[in-house]
């Protein structure tokens, strides 16, 4: 695929960036980065990207280029504020992979529509965290102009083990909110259940050999459920991140219908609160399985 794709900027340079980036090289993409700070750069230069010292020089060099960063306002100021959307040239490709939320999305593309109607907007959020990242296994929720579809097939191909395109710019981040309340609904059937059976002095792997294999446990339960009998809290995917998503969902809810999901983010406040949201979203069964919430 090398010097036949189109050149890929990648903006933001964390866990999942990082890991997109290193898979886009993996498949032979030019692949230019730029991240706030450099050093999380530095390895992918050895790898082969360019590394841009601003996002307008990142901006300038690249026919398609990927923001992945934390929230809307950050999307904003790297689009706006630092200039990358007026230095993509007529007929760029931005594609938004940054999960921000349904008043996020539809901000930005106000701002497309306003300033550069002449650059496509692609809508593409993503499901997996660092590992399938990094392994070009994630799945891209797509939405944008039909004609675009071509133009980011081979990046996708690159980052994904799947597309789904699902309409107009919009589409892909509902979708994305749909998944999230999935996954936290996943992750919480998984810390109760644990943190349950502990306070019954069970033991996690007595669990996870009775339920592991059933119709009950997903793959991506059933490694959690290791991942949680070993002690391993370390970062696959935030708590902090995995709130903020949550709280994105209930947001576009608009009503208070969703109870439960309510009471899930009270509780995952409350883990964050006590200065754990930078772990795995699993740390939620250390608080719950300690009399007194305490970890």
């Amino acid at each position: 695929m090398a010097g036949t794709h189109e050149p890929v900027a990648v903006l933001g340079i964390g866990a999942m960036g990082h890991g997109m980036a290193t898979s886009a090289l993996r498949a032979g993409i030019p692949t230019i980065v730029w991240n706030r700070r450099p050093e999380p750069t530095r390895d992918l230069a050895q790898l082969g990207a360019e590394v841009a010292d601003t996002v307008v020089d990142a901006a300038r060099r690249a026919a398609i280029v990927v923001t992945m960063v934390t929230d809307t306002d950050a999307v904003i100021s790297i689009a706006r504020d630092q200039g990358m959307l007026a230095a993509l040239a007529p007929g760029a490709v931005w594609v938004q992979m940054s999960t921000i939320g349904v008043a996020g999305i539809e901000r930005v593309a106000a701002m497309v529509d306003d300033e550069r109607p002449d650059v496509m907007l692609v809508d593409a959020p993503v499901s997996g965290s660092k590992d399938p990242a990094e392994q070009g296994q994630l799945t891209i929720f797509a939405s944008g102009p039909d004609e675009v579809r071509p133009r980011v097939a081979g990046l996708f191909d690159a980052l994904g083990q799947r597309t789904i395109w699902v309409g107009a710019v919009g589409a892909g981040t509902r979708l994305k909110l749909v998944n999230n309340t999935w996954l936290a609904f996943a992750t919480e059937a998984v810390a109760t259940s644990v943190a349950l059976a502990r306070r019954l002095g069970l033991e996690t792997e007595t669990v996870a050999e009775a339920l592991g294999g059933g119709p009950l446990v997903s793959p991506w339960q059933a490694a959690k459920l290791q991942r949680i009998a070993n002690d391993e809290f370390s970062t696959q995917f935030a708590l902090s991140l995995a709130l903020k998503d949550v709280h994105l969902a209930l947001q576009a809810a608009g009503d208070d219908r969703f109870a439960a999901l309510t009471s899930l983010a009270d509780e995952w406040q409350r883990v964050v609160d006590q200065g754990l949201g930078g772990y795995d979203l699993t740390v939620v069964t250390r608080v719950l399985e300690q009399q007194g919430g305490e970890p």
